[in-house]
């Protein structure tokens, strides 16, 4: 009788105590009760692969170290450096013309949208933004030309085609506001670097 005497009164005590003990089991209870809680977790997607996807090869034939030709004035524009990037994810252009010009893009394709895209900047105060799709050998990017002075923005468009001997075909053309034509803005034949050109990277 003693026993259970003093027993009920430490509980009663303690009451505060033993509620939240109680609690605490009861919600562990609930926890681990719950389908699947303790199921192991789910495992992560692999990461896509940009070199090991054709869809971000499309564009590779373009990569490398190349003497541009100008095929409207017959003569040596400069030299162009495409490297691929980023695990394969990217191209990198730098461009050295002749004239002391420089710029450099930025081509990726977006596997979301399936489409190819190259943002360019330029040192004579332009930049270029077009996208599209790529076939075999071939990749057609259309959008717009800014012109910082002054302030203008045209439809723009670029070709590169993948020729027999492996020279590219580099053909840029701007549509003429006026007559809505469009009409070539560069026209280059990109062949391997084999000379050094002064003034140019080296190959």
């Amino acid at each position: 009788m003693l026993k259970q005497l003093l027993t009920e009164n430490w509980i009663f005590k303690h009451r505060s105590t033993v509620t939240c003990v109680s609690g605490l089991i009861l919600a562990l209870a609930a926890f681990t009760a719950v389908p699947g809680i303790n199921a192991q977790a789910p495992q992560v997607a692999p990461q896509l692969s940009c070199k090991d996807d054709p869809r971000f090869r499309a564009f590779d034939f373009w990569s490398g170290t190349w003497d541009v030709l100008d095929q409207t004035s017959g003569q040596h524009a400069g030299r162009n450096t495409i490297r691929v990037i980023e695990n394969g994810c990217a191209l990198h252009e730098s461009w050295a013309g002749n004239s002391g010009s420089t710029g450099t893009s930025l081509n990726y394709f977006n596997p979301v949208t399936g489409v190819w895209r190259q943002v360019w900047v330029s040192s004579g105060a332009y930049a270029v933004d077009i996208e599209g799709t790529a076939q075999p050998g071939r990749v057609r990017l259309t959008g717009d030309i800014w012109y910082y002075t002054p302030g203008t923005r045209l439809p723009f468009r670029g070709t590169w085609s993948l020729n027999s001997d492996g020279s590219v075909r580099q053909l840029f053309e701007q549509r003429n506001p006026t007559t809505q034509e469009w009409e070539i803005w560069f026209d280059g034949l990109y062949t391997a670097c084999t000379i050094e050109q002064e003034g140019a990277a080296q190959c």
